[in-house]
């Protein structure tokens, strides 16, 4: 079974792009992390149709679309040359103190 709380390279508000499945090619803001699930939302990919009764919320109810979240491997962090990349960790010294510091893979800059 996977770890139970698996730290995840991707982020909240990281631009990403889909590698694979039927929005393959399309890139989005991630919205929400879900470590636990392994799963990512991405704004304007994966959207279904919902039956939503009616609400305080949704007064009519009705059919709703909505992003549903997809698996994490299968999106990739955009570099600032707006392509897909692989994330990697270095540790830096900043003011004597070593932080994390996530990097692209593809053209070695800061994410």
């Amino acid at each position: 079974m996977v770890n139970e709380m698996m730290k995840l390279k991707i982020k909240k508000g990281d631009i990403v792009q889909v590698i694979a499945g039927n929005d393959k090619g399309v890139s989005g803001r991630v919205l929400e992390v879900y470590p636990k699930k392994m799963r990512v939302l991405v704004e304007g990919v994966s959207i279904r149709k919902k039956h939503e009764r009616p609400s305080q919320r949704n007064q009519q109810g009705g059919i709703v679309s909505k992003e549903m979240p997809i698996h994490y491997s299968n999106v990739l962090l955009q570099d600032s040359d707006k392509n897909p990349t692989r994330v990697g960790i270095k540790f830096e010294d900043k003011g004597g103190k070593k932080e994390s510091v996530r990097y692209a893979k593809t053209n070695d800059k800061q994410v």
